[in-house]
């Protein structure tokens, strides 16, 4: 079942949002300060390329005041704008029964959008 809802979310629109976190994560890392921003965008395209059966657990490094200052400088850098455009497609998706599982497929994504540091995504 995965794998047929894979399939359509890739066709429309994964792809898209896969895409456009890919080429901001290329953008981030042509700095040096960029590179770990960049390393987080990069597992929000994993994720949004195949989100139905990937897991976001919490990671046990980085931990504490490190997780925590890199997350709030990554709110300010675009998190927040991420995490509400996926708010809305997942509140649009859930107004309707056949859109339930994308919606909540958009609030997982919303989730990693705020906190990227500190998780890992296991497929």
């Amino acid at each position: 079942m995965n794998a047929l809802l894979n399939i359509i979310w890739f066709v429309f629109g994964g792809a898209m949002i896969a895409l456009e976190y890919l080429v901001s994560s290329v953008t981030m890392m042509f700095t040096i300060i960029g590179i770990p921003f960049g390393l987080q965008t990069l597992k929000l395209a994993k994720v949004a390329l195949w989100p139905f059966g990937t897991k976001i657990t919490d990671a046990s490094w980085p931990s504490g005041c490190l997780a925590a200052i890199m997350n709030v400088i990554w709110w300010v850098i675009g998190g927040v704008p991420i995490a509400l455009t996926h708010l809305l497609w997942g509140v649009i998706f859930c107004i309707t029964i056949v859109g339930i599982p994308f919606g909540m497929q958009h609030f997982k994504l919303m989730r990693l959008a705020l906190f990227p540091f500190g998780n890992n995504v296991e497929m």
